[in-house]
C-alpha cells in the first residue's frame, strides 16, 4: 500500500502543475489578446473639436434604450431619404461607399466605425439602466416570439414568416440584431410550453409574479442564466460601445469576447475603451431622463444638423451645379428647412413619440394576449424577487459602471448647454427649452428684456400724440 501511495503521489502532483500552468497560460494568452486589443482600441486621433457635428451622423442604437423615437421622431424628420445610408437602421452591413450618405442609424457595435471616414463622422448614442435594460430587452423577446403563436405549430411559424418576408422584401425585427438571436430563441421556448400544456391538459399555475409564470414563458431567472442572454444580453451596452458584440465586423474582437466571459477581471480594459468612447461622442443620453436626454439632443445635434442642411441648401447649389446627383439630393430637403428650429423640431418630437407609444402598446397587449396571464408592467417588475434584481445587476458589472460614467457625461453636457442658451437665443427659437425648466432667473431676464421694448414704444406713441395736439 505504502509503495502505491509513494508511486502516485508523485503523478498526481505532476498532473495539478500541468493543469495549473494550463491554466495560467489560458489566461496569460487572454490577456495579451485583450491588451493588444485595448491598445490598437485605444490608438486613435482624437477629434479637435467633439461637439462639433461632422458630416456624417452614426446613431449607434443600444436596444431598448428608446432610440426608436429618436430616429423616427427626430431624424427622421430632419434627414430626408437621400441623406440616410442605406437600410441603415435595418440592415447592418451597408456599404460606406455611397456617396451623399450622412446618417447611419444602428443596432450595430462600434466596430461599424472602421468602415466610416473617422474624421468626418460624429457618433451619438443613449444608455439606460442595466437593470431596466434587462427587463426591457426579456419582454420585447417573448413579445414579439408570441405574435407567432397564430400558427398551429412552430414549423409552419417559421415556413410562413419566411414566406411573408420573402414575398414583401421587408425587413422584418428577424433581420436585426439582437433579436435575430432572442426572438427564435423565445419562439421556440413558447412553442415547447404550449405543448406541453396541450399534452398535460392541465390548468396554468397561478403566480402573481408575471416574470415568473412558467407554463407560459420563460422564468425571468432562467432567462438571464442562459448561455445566450449572456453571450449576447449581459453587459450588452459596454460590448457595443467597445465594438464587441457577436455582430462585430472584425473577427479578432470574437476572441477578445470570449477571454472576457472566461476571465471577469480582464472585462475592466473593455471598460475603459468604452469609457474613452463615450467621451469622444457628440451626444450620449439616458432612457430614464428622458425629458432632458430629449432637449439636449435637440439643441446639441438638432440645432446643428439644421444648420448644416440650411447651409447646404444655400451654398451648394452655386457651388456644384453641374453635379446632377448633388442636385437631386438638395432637392429632396424639405422647402420648409429655412423654417425649422429646435422649438418646432421639440414640438413635433414630443407629438410623433405621443403617437409611437401609442401604437406599441396596442401592439404588445395584443401580443401578451397570448399568453395570459403573464403581463409585463412597471408595477409587476416590483414583484420580481430581490435576489432575482441583485442577480441581474451582478451579471452586468460592467454596465453598472458604464452607466455611471454615461450620467456623470450626461450632467457636464447639460449643464454646458444651459450655459450656453442667451435670451435672444431663446427667443429666436435658436435653442430650446421646456417650459418647466425655466428658472426664475431666466424668466426675469426675459421679462425684463420684453418690458423695454414694450415701454419704449408706448413712450413714442404718447409723444407723437403729444405732438400732434400742439400743432
Amino acid at each position: 500500500m505504502d509503495l502505491a501511495v509513494k508511486f502516485f503521489l508523485p503523478l498526481l502532483l505532476l498532473g495539478l502543475v500541468a493543469v495549473t500552468f494550463s491554466q495560467d497560460d489560458g489566461y496569460g494568452q487572454c490577456e495579451r489578446t485583450v491588451m493588444e486589443w485595448k491598445s490598437a482600441a485605444l490608438d486613435v486621433d482624437v477629434k479637435e473639436d467633439k461637439h462639433k457635428l461632422q458630416e456624417l451622423l452614426f446613431f449607434l442604437h443600444v436596444p431598448r434604450t428608446g432610440g426608436r423615437s429618436y430616429f423616427h421622431c427626430f431624424l427622421k424628420k430632419l434627414y430626408p431619404n437621400a441623406l440616410e445610408c442605406p437600410h441603415s437602421y435595418d440592415k447592418l452591413r451597408f456599404d460606406p461607399r455611397k456617396p451623399n450618405c450622412r446618417l447611419l442609424v444602428t443596432h450595430d457595435d462600434y466596430s461599424m466605425m472602421t468602415k466610416l471616414p473617422r474624421k468626418k463622422t460624429s457618433v451619438v448614442t443613449i444608455l439606460r439602466n442595466p437593470t431596466d435594460r434587462v427587463f426591457s430587452t426579456y419582454e420585447f423577446s417573448i413579445e414579439v416570439a408570441a405574435r407567432f403563436l397564430i400558427y398551429p405549430n412552430l414549423t409552419s411559424a417559421v415556413r410562413m414568416a419566411s414566406r411573408i418576408r420573402k414575398k414583401t422584401n421587408s425587413v422584418s425585427t428577424l433581420d436585426i440584431w439582437p433579436w435575430k438571436y432572442l426572438v427564435p430563441w423565445m419562439r421556440e421556448d413558447l412553442f415547447s410550453r404550449r405543448d406541453v400544456r396541450k399534452f398535460k391538459e392541465h390548468n396554468v399555475t397561478k403566480s402573481s409574479d408575471s416574470y415568473n409564470v412558467e407554463d407560459m414563458a420563460m422564468p425571468l431567472h432562467k432567462y438571464i442564466k442562459d448561455p445566450v442572454a449572456q453571450d449576447i444580453i449581459h453587459n450588452g451596452a459596454t460590448f457595443q460601445v467597445a465594438g464587441l458584440t457577436n455582430n462585430s465586423c472584425h473577427a479578432e474582437s470574437h476572441e477578445v469576447r470570449h477571454c472576457v466571459h472566461k476571465y471577469r477581471s480582464l472585462g475592466t480594459h473593455v471598460l475603459e475603451v468604452a469609457r474613452k468612447r463615450l467621451d469622444d461622442m457628440l451626444y450620449v443620453g439616458l432612457t430614464e431622463d428622458h425629458k432632458e436626454s430629449a432637449t439636449m439632443f435637440g439643441n446639441v445635434v438638432g440645432s446643428q444638423v439644421i444648420s448644416q442642411l440650411m447651409e447646404k441648401s444655400d451654398k451648394e447649389p452655386a457651388v456644384n451645379s453641374k453635379q446632377g446627383q448633388n442636385l437631386h439630393i438638395l432637392k429632396s430637403l424639405p422647402s420648409s428647412i429655412h423654417l425649422m428650429t429646435v422649438g418646432k423640431l421639440m414640438q413635433a418630437y414630443e407629438s410623433c413619440t405621443r403617437g409611437l407609444r401609442k401604437t406599441q402598446a396596442g401592439r404588445r397587449t395584443t401580443s401578451l394576449q397570448k399568453i395570459a396571464p403573464v403581463n409585463f408592467s412597471k408595477e409587476a417588475r416590483r414583484k420580481v424577487p430581490e435576489a432575482v434584481l441583485k442577480q441581474i445587476e451582478e451579471l452586468n458589472s460592467l454596465d453598472v459602471e458604464l452607466y455611471k460614467h454615461a450620467q456623470k457625461l450626461f450632467a457636464k453636457q447639460n449643464k454646458q448647454t444651459t450655459q450656453k442658451i442667451s435670451v435672444p437665443e431663446t427667443l429666436t427659437g435658436a435653442l430650446y427649452i421646456p417650459s418647466d425648466a425655466l428658472s426664475w432667473e431666466l424668466l426675469l431676464i426675459v421679462l425684463a428684456s420684453l418690458t423695454i421694448p414694450v415701454s419704449l414704444f408706448v413712450y413714442t406713441q404718447a409723444r407723437r400724440r403729444t405732438f400732434k395736439v400742439k400743432i
